[in-house]
């Protein structure tokens, strides 16, 4: 089963899906605490909720062999389910981490060099472990229950008289 659940194929294109995914939420991050001042947790949360739609195209066209399913509405709702998850996981364990570096460290940044723009490595740092366990748990999610058939989306149909 761990062999099957973590083959090389579905991980590595998984992998280069998420680095896409979390480059885009550290870049939106970012510019909208600099810019518009945003707290650090809105500013995840909201890099976070720009990746899901692109994070689902990439990974039913990339990532475990689901293109040419016609099952889209089923795997976007279930998408959405884990997502939720994995948005929790991102944004307040990402929160927490930095938090806790705060109240346990110091406050670290550097500047880019040749650049004015200065990096607070305790937030990018945070914001990075957050997204690699969520990595995991959404991996997991994806591969076992959202681009496949489980009768989840059925019961749900049927519950929501839909």
């Amino acid at each position: 089963m761990a062999n099957k659940l973590f083959n090389q194929k579905d991980l590595l294109a998984y992998f280069i899906v998420a680095a896409i995914g979390a480059s885009l939420q550290i870049v939106v991050s970012s510019l909208l605490q600099e810019w518009f001042q945003i707290s650090y947790e809105n500013g995840v949360l909201i890099g976070y909720v720009s990746s899901f739609f692109i994070g689902f195209f990439l990974t039913k066209l990339l990532a475990f062999n689901a293109k040419n399913s016609a099952k889209t509405r089923r795997e976007m709702a279930k998408f959405a389910m884990v997502s939720v998850i994995s948005c929790l996981i991102t944004v307040y364990g990402a929160s927490a981490l930095y938090n806790l570096s705060l109240s346990h460290g110091s406050h670290y940044t550097f500047t880019i060099p040749n650049s004015v723009k200065t990096v607070n490595v305790n937030k990018l740092v945070s914001h990075t472990a957050g997204m690699g366990a969520s990595f995991v748990s959404n991996y997991v999610l994806h591969k076992t229950f959202t681009f496949r058939n489980t009768g989840f989306y059925e019961k749900l149909k049927a519950l929501l008289n839909l």
